[in-house]
């Protein structure tokens, strides 16, 4: 199979990068993303994850993906699927600007765009992640519009995820 990729974009800040999907190492989540692209969604920057942006979507597989390729120390440039129940993310210390409720399920995809990760959340503990693409072209540039949103703020900003032309 040839090699995929996608584009992961800051839309309003007009900053992308290129990742390639891993189909090798998690093949059913790349699948599950692939068939859903194009993604967009409210762009959050990580309190306990460190270096991590990331948008919030409704479940899209037919079925979650089992934990395959996964980590709990994501490096600079992956790209990471988790999926939560809502009673998970449901505490007001997420600063989430919408209702997360018991009995939902969210998938989270995120781009870790620096290192030193760790995937240790105060409320629950160890939250290991699906790794399902790498950046491969523009981590420099989206890492510095990472920074700035950290700084300045994510409201009003789009994280989105498209095939690559």
């Amino acid at each position: 199979m040839a090699d995929r990729f996608v584009t992961v974009s800051l839309d309003k800040r007009d900053v992308h990068c290129t990742a390639r999907l891993l189909t090798d190492r998690a093949p059913l989540t790349c699948e599950a993303v692939w068939k859903t692209l194009p993604l967009a969604g409210d762009v959050y920057h990580a309190k306990y994850a460190r270096n991590e942006i990331y948008a919030l979507f409704p479940p899209f597989a037919s079925t979650e993906p089992p934990l395959e390729n996964p980590t709990v120390t994501p490096i600079p440039g992956d790209l990471c699927y988790f999926s939560f129940a809502g009673a998970e993310l449901g505490t007001k210390a997420y600063g989430y600007d919408r209702e997360v409720r018991p009995g939902t399920t969210v998938v989270d995809l995120a781009l870790f765009y620096e290192r030193n990760n760790l995937l240790l959340n105060g409320d629950v503990g160890w939250v290991p992640g699906i790794v399902w693409g790498q950046v491969v072209e523009g981590l420099e540039v989206m890492a510095e519009a990472c920074n700035d949103l950290w700084r300045t703020g994510a409201a009003g900003e789009t994280l989105s995820f498209r095939r690559a032309a």
